[in-house]
């Protein structure tokens, strides 16, 4: 059963008052267009667990293995549209004051049409030089279904030759100072967050919804069931974000 038509329309309404609305995104969001997941056993890749693969270690130790994973995961991405979640939220950021963090790797908010989302592990179609500042970004293959094989000869710089890598934030590694800074600002300076699809267990991204509702916010999680943050929220509606969100944030 869908969310009471009275909450959706006191929600709606927030959205037309707010002056400033950050949308707080995490795996459960892509969990809904059919992104497949590599935590626990059934998320194993050739008997590998992601911890054993996305570390600057296990790439230093074997770069070919680490990347016919990456390759493997975007072939899969390849297979996946934006759901009707992540579309309304392009469309309502192109008319209202939204801020768009996520958690979310696979690019399908930007492929929806949302733009300059703040990408707080990075984007698996990027990727830098591991020894000059040059990076590339291969998002059309998305666009164009371009698929790459596993075994496909290393990525190089276009500029020094040096290996190239995923331009992900792998296990050990700090996130990008700007984008975290930017992300904690907006929390800080909105009056409606909406938490979706996140279980709020790894930081410091949890704490996003925390500060937002110290500084006075109301906020909105939205998850198919309850999580770490559901007490501290205003509101908790557990359904999929995209049959509510479009409801909520409908023009």
């Amino acid at each position: 059963m869908g969310a009471p038509e009275a909450v959706i329309t006191d929600l709606t309404r927030r959205v037309a008052d707010a002056q400033s609305i950050v949308v707080f995104t995490g795996a459960g969001m892509s969990a809904e267009s059919g992104v497949p997941t590599y935590r626990g056993q059934g998320g194993l890749w050739k008997n590998f667990r992601a911890q054993d693969l996305a570390t600057l270690e296990a790439f230093d130790r074997d770069p070919a293995l680490v990347w016919g994973w990456y390759r493997d995961r975007r072939n899969k991405l390849l297979e996946v549209e934006p759901n009707d979640g992540h579309r309304a939220i392009a469309e309502a950021a192109a008319r209202i004051p939204v801020t768009l963090v996520t958690q979310n790797v696979d690019g399908l908010h930007t492929f929806a049409g949302s733009t300059d989302p703040l990408e707080l592990h990075g984007n698996i179609w990027r990727e830098h030089c591991t020894s000059c500042p040059a990076t590339s970004d291969k998002s059309h293959h998305w666009a164009e279904k371009i698929v790459e094989a596993e075994n496909d000869p290393l990525p190089e710089c276009p500029d020094c030759e040096a290996l190239m890598r995923p331009s992900v934030v792998w296990f050990g590694e700090q996130l990008d100072a700007r984008v975290i800074e930017a992300a904690f600002k907006a929390a800080e300076g909105c009056d409606l967050m909406f938490v979706i699809g996140t279980s709020g267990e790894v930081q410091p991204a949890a704490s996003l919804p925390l500060v937002a509702r110290r500084a006075g916010a109301f906020v909105v999680e939205i998850n198919l069931e309850p999580t770490l943050l559901t007490d501290r929220c205003n509101t908790s509606l557990f359904e999929p974000a995209a049959r509510v969100l479009p409801r909520i944030l409908a023009g």
